[in-house]
């Protein structure tokens, strides 16, 4: 069963990806770093050439392709949730965790972030809550379990998550 991370850029998807695929001994995948690597160039470049909705349309196949690829642990990208195609691969291929946290919290973490294309704008705090408004009823529609950030440790965070997984099973 594949384990899948959700949540809005700057969440700790990849960072605790990373430390749970170790824990549970499972692959980890970034989707977002899976797509660059296929695309032969950064998400932002492609954003910038192909708009959103050519990312997006890439995007979507990536995630059947990477849910399809046997049991991994998998940080998605924060806009994966925005079509209802990727929402039900996502349920149905793997355990969604919805990574909460605020966009307060998530601007605190990412303020000077030069990468993310969705962020370089003018005032990303603001983005943040947009992305937040707009994203959040869609990450609690998609997740199995909601895990909020605040404070604690990765490795905590670590530990919820499985003993979520092992209680209710892979």
């Amino acid at each position: 069963m594949n384990i899948a991370l959700i949540g809005l850029p700057g969440s700790g998807k990849s960072t605790v990806g990373r430390q749970l695929s170790r824990r549970l001994q499972l692959p980890f995948v970034d989707a977002d770093h899976w797509v660059e690597q296929r695309l032969g160039c950064s998400i932002r470049e492609y954003f910038e050439r192909e708009g959103e909705a050519g990312f997006r349309d890439f995007e979507q196949q990536a995630l059947v392709d990477i849910t399809a690829g046997g049991p991994a642990v998998i940080a998605t990208g924060g806009g994966a949730v925005l079509r209802p195609a990727n929402r039900a691969c996502l349920r149905e291929h793997a355990r969604v965790f919805y990574l909460f946290a605020t966009p307060e919290e998530v601007y605190r973490r990412l303020r000077n972030d030069q990468v993310r294309p969705l962020l370089q704008v003018a005032d990303p705090l603001a983005r943040l809550r947009e992305l937040f408004a707009q994203r959040d009823p869609l990450y609690r529609e998609t997740a199995h379990d909601v895990i909020t950030i605040g404070r604690p440790s990765t490795s905590a965070l670590v530990n919820t998550i499985v003993g979520l997984v092992q209680r209710q099973g892979r």
